[in-house]
């Protein structure tokens, strides 16, 4: 879909309140690859919608002074004649999410971060200089989209094995490798820190975590090797309307990982909250 800004590639199925999914940073990621579950999980109650955001996937090339995926989402939102949406991140695209809840709190009915960073540090998790195992990873698979790289990428966001598949792999792969653009786009945005917009913009949505009022809820895997799981005990202790569903022998994808879980802990928290 061509917004007022950038062309758009989105999966859509189902009718009925419309939930909206954004896709973490990793190269290759879009919205189907990371929700494709949760599409078929929501589609029989939902207007399930999975975009991939400017830079990642079939969507425009986005360059680092080019980039704002909080205004990539209103501007889609619009196009779709959305006026307010229940909203689903993975990583940055939790991160996203968030700073859309407090840039745009009526365009939003429920928001759900997942495996979404939190303010402050990690205190159980320590503070490596080069990032997180994950981070370190999937810079590596930017700079290098090896298939060796692509198989230790989605090993380490997974915590079982039978979920870092090498269809899994090539799928990412290939979904890379068809557009370098995004990958040089991304490493220098995360040379500006802006990998999914102004960084300013992000710092400051941080700070404000506190006036949303939003439903929240706040899923993690306790054993994310990306974001470690005290980033949504922050996120819980700052948003003071939000839950916590904190799963166990789970990593970076509880969408996939707890895929029925976590389809019916979003349907009952969309129904009731």
């Amino acid at each position: 879909m061509q917004t007022k800004k950038w062309r758009l590639h989105y999966n859509e199925v189902g009718t009925g309140q419309p939930v909206v999914m954004l896709h973490g940073s990793g190269p290759g990621a879009t919205g189907w690859s990371n929700f494709k579950t949760t599409l078929a999980g929501l589609s029989s109650e939902y207007r399930a919608i999975a975009v991939d955001m400017p830079g990642w996937g079939k969507s425009d090339a986005a360059p680092p002074d080019d980039r704002d995926h909080v205004e990539a989402l209103r501007l889609l939102l619009d196009e779709l004649g959305l006026d307010r949406v229940a909203v689903i991140g993975n990583s940055m695209g939790g991160a996203t999410a968030l700073r859309f809840a407090v840039e745009h709190p009526e365009r939003l009915s429920h928001l759900i971060p997942m495996g979404a960073p939190g303010p402050g540090p990690n205190i159980f998790a320590g503070g490596d200089p080069r990032g997180s195992e994950g981070m370190r990873v999937l810079l590596a698979a930017y700079r290098d989209p090896s298939p060796a790289n692509f198989k230790e990428l989605v090993s380490v966001m997974a915590y079982d094995p039978k979920f870092a598949s090498d269809a899994l792999a090539q799928e990412r792969s290939e979904s890379a490798l068809a557009n370098p653009q995004h990958l040089k786009d991304f490493l220098d945005a995360i040379a500006q820190g802006t990998p999914a917009g102004p960084g300013s913009a992000a710092v400051n949505a941080q700070q404000r975590l506190s006036e949303i009022q939003t439903p929240t809820l706040v899923v993690h895997g306790r054993n994310d090797r990306t974001l470690p799981y005290e980033n949504a005990l922050r996120l819980m202790a700052h948003i003071p309307n939000s839950r916590l569903l904190l799963l166990n022998q789970c990593g970076h994808w509880a969408q996939l990982e707890h895929a029925d879980e976590f389809n019916r802990a979003v349907a009952s928290f969309l129904a009731h909250a």
